[in-house]
């Protein structure tokens, strides 16, 4: 599975977990324990940086470290339990966020069979399932529930891949939200795994993973991180390669195929051509979006096809005996380009699709079309093209939504899926001959009514000039009186668009008169490469900058003002999060953070860290370090500064964000800050997000919103039916 499909099911509405801890309202709230001051002083470029919490960087298991998160638990604990309708708010939240109208995804049809990811509150885990049709959902039949392997719900599918003639399939798994997966083998038609069929260490939380199979079934290529003693412990999580293991051998008789001469950050995505004959590999540098193409050919031999300067970002095998391939060289936005495999040559590439006003996201070829999703912003529309380069038109898919996940069904004929920010992700079947879009039972229902919101779409005005997109989210009938309390979010990073999409959480706060606002910033793909590049490495002040001319839109133009305005964010946002606080303070009610990254400085001394370089920069570059200085949050933390209410969350096995970033910034806060607001820690024993059981999701999300709720001065108001109310005049 590729990083960015993982990075977008952990934007799934499913907050990080730690079961709620029983704690009588009227117990006295023990203070936070105060962050000893070690001063340790590194120096960069000549230039001296004092760090005087850099001891929070130890794991938890030390003695120091672990006493100081358990006394942040406790008053973080202490405090949440007291505020007001908790047990109202749970119970709201379990309706949402347990909803149990099933929801399918990453749907794959290998060999007339088709596989989807199941998620079926009040199931803990996502189970693995075949449909024999997507028109009668009761036929679906379970061929893998993790909670049946784990009662604790703590064991979590990472990514599965069906054989070419869908008998077989592989499924790598993970426990305790550590993104570590082992792939078993399983048996379609009983669901049993193969025996003596586990290969360790395919997925990880660093360069993720994948694998394909062979034409035969006999086996696949996967990627393989350094097992044992092949590599000291500092590189077990770098320098995966790509190796084909052959079903019925010891993993250890594996044979290497490629990435001996990767970069130590590299990552794989992996494909087969239908036919069985091509095995395409796209090498990614780091999470920054340069990428190398290698295909392997009939005789077994690897061929590179582009170099991360060529700008090939994308490819997906054609039933024509050609190579698609997305490339940005000298198109910013996105072209495509037909490569025959008879000759694999990038020089022997034409240009099927050119460069236009819209952004390439992404495309699948079938038998005489490509289906191309295209960006527009954020919102997003699916276009056809003929083989031949003939513009075919346009899915007709509703104005400000998503659409992607394209299955092909044979023919022209496939399966997409549509979601907006009222309506859930549903598929339709799209007829090529009779150009008609018709959903199919796999529509999850919606939990809650959402005909009185309303949608709005403006502008922003960034600081240099730039125009920033802000979707806003209302009951209808809103009143512009300055005083609505709104929850401001935003992402802007690592080329991943902020697209339409369907949170039960957004009503759960609409309902309560609440405004939604979601920003599309830079960092993001909204508007092709140059919107990412310009916030990121030395240009990521853009995406704050963004991010604060959004915020002060949405108080001139009086939907709320900065005492009822919220904002959140989660990783990449995270530090949004944390850039916000810290240079407009003063604009702000409330912040939550979620496993966020605060120390630009020595986020690269940890394992994913060195993966994000690419994307941020890094200190041994003079200029670059010069840019992560000049925002790191957790060094701009001044003393006496009144900071807005923040409630940090993270996770002790997140392997994409080590959760010292929130330590050392909850303590930095804790000991400048000039309000008495509070500075609030909450770790748990889980990860980055994915993995989350369900239970301990909405636990975490109780507290999240009980504390938003009580930051911004509103009176929890039950709700009894699904109608979310109209805002309070």
């Amino acid at each position: 599975m590729q990083r960015s499909l993982k990075s977008a099911l952990a934007a799934l509405p499913l907050l990080l977990p730690m079961t709620s801890l029983a704690g009588a309202k009227n117990a006295a709230v023990p203070a936070p324990p105060v962050a000893a001051k070690k001063s340790v002083v590194d120096t960069y470029h000549g230039v001296k940086v004092d760090d005087p919490y850099q001891w929070l960087e130890k794991k938890i298991d030390d003695p120091e470290v672990g006493k100081w998160v358990a006394g942040q638990n406790a008053h973080m604990r202490a405090t949440l339990d007291k505020l007001p309708s908790r047990d109202a708010i749970r119970a709201r939240l379990t309706a949402l966020l347990g909803h149990k109208s099933a929801a399918h995804f990453a749907l794959v049809q290998k060999g007339g069979t088709l596989f989807a990811l199941k998620f079926q509150p009040p199931r803990q885990q996502f189970m693995l399932v075949v449909l024999p049709s997507v028109e009668d959902v009761s036929t679906a039949r379970v061929l893998l529930d993790p909670m049946e392997l784990d009662p604790s719900g703590h064991t979590a599918i990472d990514f599965f891949q069906p054989s070419p003639d869908g008998k077989k399939v592989a499924v790598s798994m993970s426990k305790d939200g550590t993104e570590s997966g082992d792939v078993t083998v399983y048996d379609v038609a009983t669901g049993k795994p193969l025996p003596g069929e586990v290969v360790p260490r395919v997925n990880g939380g660093t360069a993720g993973g994948d694998l394909t199979w062979n034409a035969d079934g006999t086996g696949f290529f996967y990627t393989r991180y350094p097992r044992g003693e092949e590599r000291p412990a500092a590189d077990r999580d770098f320098f995966q390669q790509v190796y084909f293991h052959k079903l019925g051998t010891p993993t250890d008789k594996d044979t290497y195929e490629l990435g001996k001469d990767a970069p130590r950050i590299a990552n794989y995505q992996l494909s087969t051509s239908e036919d069985g004959t091509h095995v395409l590999a796209i090498l990614g540098n780091g999470d920054g979006g340069e990428y190398a193409l290698y295909l392997r050919g009939p005789q077994g031999t690897w061929t590179q096809l582009s170099k991360f300067e060529d700008k090939v970002i994308q490819g997906s095998f054609g039933q024509d005996g050609a190579l698609y391939l997305l490339s940005r060289k000298d198109a910013p936005r996105g072209k495509v380009l037909r490569l025959p495999l008879a000759t694999p040559s990038l020089e022997k590439a034409t240009v099927l699709i050119p460069e236009s006003q819209v952004s390439i996201a992404g495309f699948r070829p079938t038998a005489t079309r490509l289906y191309v999703s295209e960006q527009l912003g954020g919102p997003s529309q699916m276009r056809m093209v003929g083989l031949d380069g003939k513009d075919l038109g346009l899915v007709p898919t509703p104005p400000v939504s998503s659409v992607g996940g394209v299955v092909p069904l044979g023919g022209d004929d496939v399966l997409l899926f549509n979601s907006s920010y009222t309506e859930p992700a549903t598929a339709y079947r799209y007829g090529a001959k009779t150009g008609t879009l018709t959903k199919t039972a796999l529509a999850r229902t919606s939990p809650v009514d959402t005909s009185n919101v309303q949608v709005e779409r403006v502008m922003c005005t960034s600081k240099d000039g730039t125009q920033v997109p802000l979707n806003i989210l209302h009951a209808k009938g809103l009143e512009l009186n300055g005083n609505n309390p709104t929850l401001l979010t935003g992402y802007g990073g690592f080329g991943l668009s902020k697209s339409p999409g369907f949170s039960p959480l957004n009503f759960a706060f609409i309902e309560q008169g609440g405004v939604v606002a979601i920003a599309n910033l830079r960092g993001g793909s909204e508007f092709g490469e140059e919107w990412h590049a310009n916030g990121s490495l030395t240009k990521k002040q853009n995406v704050f900058d963004d991010f604060h001319s959004c915020a002060k839109l949405l108080v001139d133009k009086k939907y709320t003002k900065p005492q009822r305005l919220a904002i959140e964010g989660g990783s990449n946002g995270g530090l949004l999060m944390g850039a916000a606080l810290t240079q407009h303070p003063e604009l702000y009610r409330t912040v939550l953070a979620h496993v966020g990254i605060y120390d630009m400085l020595r986020v690269e001394l940890t394992p994913n860290g060195q993966f994000n370089t690419t994307e941020y920069g890094t200190v041994k570059d003079p200029a670059q370090f010069q840019a992560l200085y000049a925002y790191s949050p957790y060094h701009h933390v001044k003393d006496g500064v009144k900071y807005p209410s923040v409630l940090f969350t993270s996770g002790e096995n997140d392997p994409r964000v080590d959760p010292f970033h929130s330590r050392k910034m909850v303590a930095r806060l804790q000991a400048a800050t000039g309000s008495k607001r509070p500075v609030l820690l909450r770790t748990n024993n889980m990860g980055h997000g994915m993995g989350t059981p369900l239970s301990d999701a909405i636990e975490e999300t109780v507290d999240v919103y009980a504390f938003l709720f009580h930051e911004l001065g509103m009176k929890y108001r039950p709700v009894t039916g699904k109608v979310a109310a109209p805002a309070p005049k």
